[in-house]
């Protein structure tokens, strides 16, 4: 049998944070990047190059601090998801307090930045451990089995390593064609860049698998739940949702993530030694691409003021086709 999921939360709820969201962090980081690019554009002058130098620096120092601001409003916005979230006539309850989360928050941005963002992955599993810890379903809370050192070693087997090689590699490739005296066409410096975003896009596939994979790795009274997933036909299905994407310039990006959220959903498994329950998501490929694109258009439309009553209808729309049942044997 299917228990679905429920959302119970409105455009009206969420306008305040949103309202809150656009005037302390969006408007104002929009500024702060205007002004960066600003200062880059003088430091080619040797004369205003220290200046700009220290100008930039001041805006980043600025952004930062926005950074600790949009965060600390997303905590209120998610608390609001949560609580909306029911599952068998049962809302899920948030206990997390904002000075808990404060603890958390302002260390970990400080030690990120000492550290050139190598905490990072030890400051995001913390972030993950208290919204876990701080969510309850009937009295039972879940908890969050990921680690900041799984986390470093994706970040850095799946992203820096690759990343690093192919700048080497593009670096002798050039260096090559240099010592032999080869002339560069403009085409040839046209292409270039192309290579490199096709390159990072190849690279990041198998990262968004392992980082999701490692999100989706929780304890729930008795259960575990992870995902059941092959690496090669999973990477295959991002990959061809990411490629339809890019052909259709961001047009089919909506059933891209459906697609994908249906084909992990079906494979997040919650399991004991006795019992195994399946997710799912009832996906509708016209009606849902539809819907949501509706609701982008009005929300662009209204300059982002609808975005509040977009995100929840949208919400209600996937998490009431979303279900938990019983099965038999788990999906590999």
């Amino acid at each position: 049998m299917k228990n679905y999921f429920q959302f119970k939360l409105n455009g009206k709820q969420v306008l305040p944070v949103w309202l809150l969201f656009m005037v302390l962090f969006l408007i104002p980081y929009i500024f702060v990047q205007i002004k960066i690019q600003g200062f880059s554009s003088h430091s080619a002058d040797p004369h205003g190059a220290m200046q700009a130098v220290g100008g930039i620096f001041k805006w980043y120092g600025v952004m930062i601090f926005l950074l600790v601001v949009e965060y600390s409003i997303l905590f209120f916005f998610a608390k609001l998801v949560i609580e909306a979230i029911e599952f068998k006539e049962t809302s899920l309850q948030f206990i997390g307090k904002f000075g808990q989360f404060l603890k958390i928050l302002i260390p970990g941005f400080i030690f990120t930045i000492i550290t050139l963002g190598i905490y990072g992955p030890w400051f995001y599993a913390d972030m993950c451990r208290f919204f876990a810890r701080s969510t309850s379903h009937d009295s039972n809370s879940f908890e969050f089995k990921g680690t900041g050192g799984d986390l470093f070693l994706i970040v850095l087997l799946a992203v820096i390593l690759p990343m690093i090689a192919l700048i080497a590699g593009m670096g002798i490739y050039s260096f090559k064609n240099l010592a032999k005296g080869t002339s560069t066409t403009p085409s040839h410096i046209a292409l270039m860049p192309i290579v490199m975003i096709i390159m990072i896009l190849i690279i990041f596939i198998p990262y968004m698998y392992f980082i999701y994979k490692w999100m989706v790795n929780f304890k729930f009274k008795e259960y575990t739940i992870k995902w059941r997933t092959d690496f090669w036909s999973s990477v295959g299905k991002i990959g061809i949702e990411l490629f339809l994407s890019a052909i259709t310039v961001g047009i089919y990006l909506p059933l891209a993530g459906l697609k994908l959220y249906s084909y992990f959903s079906e494979r997040t498994i919650a399991s004991t030694e006795s019992v195994s329950k399946r997710f799912g998501y009832d996906i509708e490929p016209m009606g849902d691409f539809l819907f949501i694109w509706g609701q982008y258009l009005l929300t662009i439309i209204t300059l982002g003021i609808y975005y509040p009553w977009a995100f929840c209808k949208i919400a209600d729309r996937v998490l009431g086709k979303t279900y938990c049942e019983d099965i038999e044997v788990a999906v590999k």
